[in-house]
């Protein structure tokens, strides 16, 4: 498994900028205390205490760097295993501080299984630090993943116009999913997702396909 370098030196450079005095002091004294004793059990207790010493925007950050940086120490080899105790170990918090870093600390999507077992979470909080703004699932899920975590996103009511690579994976079959789930939720009296436009790639739909749309999506056959 490989860690993408680059973006950890820049993230470490982020995070020293945003912090004050207090704070800073604190921040090297647990890279010093995990340097000393670099392995999971220590990152999870500094991990636990972030939020006590930084402020809420921070914490998340500060979680996953203390991960990459035992990732740094260890050999690749037990790169995958330290993942997966950080995450049957950590609060939700501390999964989304992970699943959000996923893209940089797996670059070769070794984490896939355990990507796609986060995202069983019945959490929206969790699940959307998979699923948006992150490019672990558009790198590495096979379509039919993939096009399980955009629906499950919808129904969630989150914002799938952030899954990031969505649009590269539009194709006939996403279509007729997308179509599917707009007639489940007309028949049970739901209203329609308003993200569901997002997954159609409109251009491909047959003409049976289109006779179908609702009227508010016409414009989108122009």
């Amino acid at each position: 498994m490989n860690m993408r370098q680059d973006r950890l030196i820049e993230l470490r450079q982020v995070l020293s900028q945003r912090l004050h005095d207090s704070q800073a002091l604190w921040w090297c004294q647990a890279q010093a205390a995990l340097a000393q004793q670099p392995d999971a059990t220590t990152a999870a207790l500094l991990s636990s205490q972030c939020k006590r010493h930084l402020t809420a925007p921070e914490v998340d950050l500060a979680r996953a760097l203390l991960l990459g940086q035992v990732l740094e120490t260890a050999a690749i080899a037990e790169h995958l295993t330290l993942l997966r105790q950080w995450f049957l170990w950590g609060d939700d918090q501390e999964k989304i501080a992970l699943l959000g870093a996923l893209d940089w600390l797996d670059s070769n999507g070794q984490c896939l299984a355990l990507a796609l077992q986060a995202g069983r979470t019945s959490n929206p909080q969790v699940f959307a630090a998979l699923a948006l703004d992150n490019a672990y699932p558009s790198r590495h899920y096979p379509e039919r993943a993939f096009h399980q975590l955009v629906l499950k996103a919808l129904g969630m009511g989150l914002d799938v116009g952030r899954v990031v690579g969505l649009k590269q994976r539009h194709s006939t079959t996403f279509n007729q999913l997308a179509l599917d789930l707009m007639q489940e939720q007309q028949a049970a009296g739901r209203p329609i997702s308003p993200g569901l436009p997002e997954v159609i790639a409109f251009h491909l739909l047959d003409p049976e396909q289109r006779r179908h749309l609702p009227p508010q999506w016409h414009p989108y056959l122009n």
